[in-house]
Formats: structure tokens, sequence, C-alpha cells
């Protein structure tokens, strides 16, 4: 228990000072044409900043095109997409959040329609459809178009898709960076026995089905400076019996802590139709405990995360370091300066909004 420690108690990550420990947790815009960021991007994202969340991490973006989980998702997989995604940066450090953005590709589960249109998955033969990737040719689930085996090569490949997506992500002005192992795309597909049935170097044991993730590490970490923070994002467990469970989560922080990551955002599920998910306010919290407990690294819970008083006493009770909020920054983008309200912190709120957060009467 550690009754200093609050939700605006700033966090020192490598050369990175969070101002409090309210996260943006990455959302899927889908608003993208060709992978570019927009002016969707721009208020969607600027608008978090303002509110006062100390770190805002922007969506699931695609290391290459293929790696799309739809064709109106966001990319850092040329050069062209760096100067749209740097105004956005800009403005996030103008109101002093931390900039970061999450480096990814949805293997077996990309190439599908917008959410609001179905999101079903679209074949290679459809318009605005494409072969989608795997550790193995098994569809997520029954019905979905069969993905293609990556080749050692084709592996090869998009282990240094990442590595030059860091590359890129540093040039558009993001300071923290995250790769995307979770929610059944392409990294969770390689380290589940679910969805990785390979009989190669990538496939089979804990240390190969690990292999893949520690290679795109490596890269990134290769791509970064000493002073910019890497963060990992995983499913704790698939949820499904015979599938990854916590324990291989906690084995697995331990050895990317070595690899040069400096925090695990413990999120679950998503790699399997069968899973049975007991969801519940603050839900997964305990899993970023016990990683943080047993592995010795910082941890991240998500996870029905709605209040100010459950935030704060996620953090103060030290189950984990920082929060990271979806749905309710949907609804309430200014969570955080209200949350500072409810717990006595000082609100730091743009000049613009001052008048909203002290008696002073208005002109």
């Amino acid at each position: 228990m550690t009754d200093s420690l609050t939700l605006f108690t700033p966090l020192t990550l490598r050369g990175v000072t969070l101002p409090n420990r309210i996260a943006v947790s990455p959302m899927c815009e889908y608003s993208s044409d060709d992978g570019f960021a927009s002016d969707w991007h721009l208020v969607h994202l600027g608008s978090r900043a303002v509110g006062g969340a100390g770190l805002v991490i922007a969506e699931a973006t695609a290391v290459e095109p293929g790696g799309r989980i739809t064709y109106g998702d966001l990319g850092i997989w040329k050069d062209e997409h760096i100067e749209p995604l740097r105004r956005v940066t800009a403005f996030i450090k103008s109101q002093g959040s931390i900039p970061a953005i999450q480096i990814a590709h949805a293997g077996r589960k990309a190439s599908c329609e917008l959410p609001w249109d179905g999101g079903a998955a679209i074949a290679p033969d459809q318009p605005k459809g494409w072969q989608v990737v795997a550790p193995s040719a098994i569809p997520f689930r029954d019905g979905d178009p069969l993905p293609q085996a990556l080749s050692v090569d084709e592996i090869q490949r998009i282990v240094e898709a990442f590595g030059a997506a860091a590359r890129r992500a540093l040039a558009a002005g993001f300071e923290v960076i995250e790769i995307h192992g979770a929610h059944g795309y392409l990294v969770n597909e390689f380290l589940s026995p679910l969805s990785n049935h390979r009989n190669d170097q990538y496939g089979g044991s804990f240390e190969n089905r690990t292999r893949f993730l520690r290679e795109v590490i490596a890269a990134v970490r290769a791509s970064l400076p000493e002073s910019t923070p890497l963060l990992l994002r995983i499913s704790a467990t698939d949820w499904v019996d015979g599938g990854w469970a916590i324990e291989d989560s906690i084995a697995l922080a331990k050895i990317v802590r070595e690899l040069g990551v400096d925090l695990i955002d413990a999120s679950s599920g998503g790699n399997s139709i069968h899973a049975k998910i007991p969801v519940g306010p603050a839900y997964q919290a305990p899993f970023a405990a016990r990683i943080k407990a047993e592995a010795g690294i910082l941890a991240g819970a998500v996870g029905m995360i709605t209040e100010a008083e459950q935030a704060n006493e996620i953090v103060r009770s030290g189950r984990s370091d920082i929060v990271l909020l979806a749905r309710e920054l949907l609804r309430d983008p200014y969570f955080p300066m209200r949350a500072a309200q409810t717990l006595g912190a000082p609100v730091l709120a743009p000049k613009q909004y001052l008048r909203a957060f002290t008696k002073s009467v208005a002109r």
C-alpha cells in the first residue's frame, strides 16, 4: 500500500515523465484513407490531451498495408504518413500530454469491413479485401477466409517493418512506443497455442512461440534512443483452457523486461470466439497486479475503469502504475480534470477552460 501515491503522481519512464497516471488507451477509429491521419485523429486525440490525460496513445497503427484490421485503419508503413501524424503529436504536446503510438499487425484478423458496416471478414478476391497472414493457416472463426501461413522470410520482413514503423513514429513526434501484442492480432497469434501450430523455430515450445515477439522487440528497441520508453500490450489470458494463460504472461514479462520493455499494458482475450470472459468493473486489473508483483516490471491496468476513486485506488494500492481508459474517455474526454476535482488534486486545465474550474465571474 502506497498512501502517498495517487492518480496524479507523475511517472518517469526512461527519459519521459508522464504528468499523471491516466492514459488514453489506443482505440481504433477506422477513419483513415490509405493509412493517413486526418482531422478526425487530430480532434479525437487532441481532445483527450485537452482533457488532461497524461499519456495519449494513438490507435493500433499498421506497420504494413496487410496488417490493417480494416481498410480504414491508421498506418505508418511509408514516410508519407509522418507529416499528418506530426500535426497530431505537436498539438498533444502543446497541451502538456505525452504522445504515444501503438504499432501493430492484425494477422488473421485483418481485411475486415468497418465495424459500423458489420465488421465481417472480406475475402481477398473482393473489393477492399486482401490475403491475410498468420503463424498457421487457421482462421479466426469458421467461414472466415483461410489465412496464409507465414514463411520464415515473411516473418523477418514483418519484424523489419516493426522496426521501420518505430523510426517513423519518432520522426512523427511520438515520445512513447507501444507494441500491440494482444487481442488476437499477429503477435498474440504467435504466442498462443490456440493459433500457433507451427513445427519450426516459431512454434511449439514457449521459447519458440515467443520468438517472433522477441525479435520484434529487438528491432523496435534498436530503432529507438535509450531515452524512449517502450510499452507492450498483451492479452494476459486467452480465457480458454489450453490457451495462453496468466502464468505465461508473467514468464513473458520477465523476458521482455530484460529486452528493454518498460511497462506491460495488461489486457486479455481476443484470440478465440470461445472465450468466456467475466466482464465487470476493473475486471482485468488483477492481471496487471500479478505481472507487476511477480515479474518485477511496471504494469498498466485496463478494463471498465470508470470512476475517479476506482482508478485512484488501483494506483494507490500498487496494483498498477498507470490506468488506461477507453470507453470512459469517449464518453467524457475531460475525465482527468473531473477526477482531479473529485480527488482534491490540482486541476491542470487549459487557460481557455479555467473559468469552468474557478469561482471567478466570467466577463
